[in-house]
């Protein structure tokens, strides 16, 4: 079988399962996200951390099972946020005790962490389990994958010049510009679909992911390119490791988390932009 017949064939297994999930919301859903959460700083911890690096042994990881347990039982935006900052600052101050390349490589750890459980929390807490929530998931998965599949074919079509040769060599700004039209029609097609009544914000909305989510892939690439990895991992088939395929996508969930926060609230942040 052809790398390419793996990629296709791994995407289409991942988008019914993603969609199936997204679909039930919920506990279903919220397991999707602690799994996630979990691969995200698996692989991350695989690409940051040194070889001879054990002097925080399993605290890390031992704080993120803390956080995939609250994250799966529910408990409110606030505990889980608390939870994050906790995690975060508990890592740095251990690994501030032990040498400097444990040190940072604890650093990176912190970072990892946060990475991670704010993926899954803000995918999470965008969902909940209302016909709001499961609108601003679809509207997310649209601008993101548009603009994923819009920045590949214009850019190949198109070239120029690259976006960040010194991170993502392949990257051409063209590219970026077609990935943020394609997102931000995508978005606009879903909410209609929807029968969103604010298509003027959703508008700016779905630009501002789109660009966020390009960002996030571009960062994903920098820290690949940091700790000499071509890829975050290969348990994929044919796409490489899961943050390669969720880098995008999570920068943007976050930032339609936060838009959501800043308008609504932490617990039900999809309500302001798509009133049930």
């Amino acid at each position: 079988m052809s790398n390419l017949q793996l990629r296709v064939i791994s995407a289409v297994v991942l988008a019914v399962v993603t969609l199936g999930l997204t679909w039930l919301g919920g506990l279903p859903f919220r397991l999707l996200c602690a799994a996630m959460t979990i691969l995200i700083f698996y692989e991350w911890t695989r690409m940051c951390r040194p070889v001879a690096a054990t002097g925080l042994g399993l605290l890390p990881e031992a704080l993120l099972l803390v956080f995939v347990g609250a994250l799966v039982a529910g408990l409110p935006a606030s505990w889980l946020l608390l939870l994050v900052a906790v995690m975060v600052v508990v890592t740095v101050v251990v690994a501030s005790m032990h040498q400097t390349s444990m040190h940072q490589t604890g650093q990176w750890d912190a970072s990892g962490l946060a990475y991670a459980a704010i993926s899954g929390l803000s995918l999470a807490l965008l969902r909940d389990g209302d016909h709001s929530g499961l609108v601003a998931i679809l509207f997310l998965f649209a601008v993101v994958w548009a603009t994923d599949i819009a920045a590949y074919f214009v850019g190949r079509a198109v070239g120029g010049p690259k976006l960040a040769p010194s991170i993502s060599p392949g990257k051409t700004q063209s590219g970026a510009l077609g990935g943020a039209v394609g997102g931000v029609v995508a978005g606009l097609l879903l909410a209609a679909a929807a029968g969103a009544g604010n298509l003027a914000v959703l508008g700016v909305v779905a630009l501002v992911l789109s660009l966020v989510s390009q960002a996030g892939d571009l960062f994903e690439s920098w820290v690949k390119r940091r700790h000499n990895r071509k890829d975050s991992g290969t348990l994929i088939p044919g796409h490489g490791g899961v943050m390669d395929r969720v880098d995008g996508l999570v920068a943007a969930a976050f930032a339609l988390y936060v838009i959501g926060w800043i308008s609504a609230t932490t617990d039900h942040p999809a309500q302001w932009l798509f009133p049930a």
